[in-house]
């Protein structure tokens, strides 16, 4: 999946994406499909599929589906690009479909968290108030849109909203010249690490976030954080991945799904409900 195929792109990133046609579907959101380099697992949370069904693939999950019976193409997967008119009524109704479809799985993926991870959010936010009442320092980190989340996790609480109370949060993916100098001089997979070793103390706080749960400039950073006696709390999505294994941080919320959207959008929710309780218990509220 790394080569492109007829130049087609994701219209969202610009990276390659990919028509596959799919061979069986499979339990938990998840088909076969059938890759260049042989069959392959990916999501269809996001599209109505059956076999046979042509779908456009990117970063392991089906973005869109190609008519049934007819070629694959960028127009046959984006029908609005293609040169035909199109109905309009029809298109409209499908987004409005799709909308509310996907906004109803993340309010059920929400509230599935509440029993899932109730008692260890309330854990979590005591330690946390613990490390910030002693001085520690919170860094977050992740990658592409993991990386983004971490950053406004960063800002709620270094500068959350009046009363609240401020702590010293840092985004490590913040610093462009420090990233890129890290990457060329001792590799992506220890851009946050070498961070933590730089800056990170004992008693501080890292907060990890990757969908897949198997990031290694991730998976390295609560490595160093570990081992600098620094309070772990990690955010992955799917079953836990290589993060979930081996008790490799002290606070682990898997997001049970196998889309990437619905992961990062209850991460974020998580991250919210984190701050809240460590601001409670900041203030003796709880």
């Amino acid at each position: 999946m790394t080569e492109p195929c007829h130049d087609e792109v994701c219209v969202t990133c610009s990276d390659a994406a990919v028509p596959m046609r799919v061979l069986r579907l499979l339990e938990d959101g998840l088909a076969l499909v059938e890759a260049e380099s042989g069959p392959e697992e990916v999501s269809v949370a996001l599209v109505d599929v059956r076999p046979g069904d042509v779908v456009l693939v990117h970063a392991k999950e089906a973005i869109a589906i190609g008519p049934r019976g007819e070629e694959s193409g960028i127009e046959a997967l984006y029908p609005f690009l293609a040169p035909a008119p199109a109905d309009r009524e029809a298109v409209v109704a499908d987004l409005c479909a799709s909308t509310r479809r996907k906004a109803e799985e993340i309010v059920a993926l929400r509230r599935s968290l509440v029993d899932l991870h109730a008692e260890g959010l309330v854990a979590c936010a005591r330690a946390m108030a613990a490390a910030f009442e002693a001085g520690g320092r919170l860094f977050a980190f992740g990658n592409g849109g993991s990386s983004t989340d971490a950053q406004a996790v960063a800002q709620v609480f270094a500068a959350p909203p009046e009363p609240a109370r401020a702590v010293a949060a840092v985004p490590l993916a913040q610093d462009v010249a420090l990233l890129t100098a890290l990457s060329n001089d001792v590799g992506y997979e220890l851009v946050f690490a070498r961070q933590l070793a730089a800056l990170g103390r004992p008693g501080d706080v890292a907060v990890g976030l990757s969908t897949s749960g198997g990031s290694a400039n991730v998976l390295n950073a609560m490595a160093e954080a570990s081992r600098r006696g620094m309070l772990t709390v990690g955010l992955v999505g799917y079953d836990g991945g290589p993060m979930a294994q081996e008790d490799r941080v002290a606070h682990l919320f898997v997001v049970p799904s196998a889309s990437v959207h619905r992961i990062q959008e209850a991460q974020i929710t998580l991250c919210h409900v984190l701050w809240e309780l460590t601001q409670r218990v900041l203030t003796g509220e709880t």
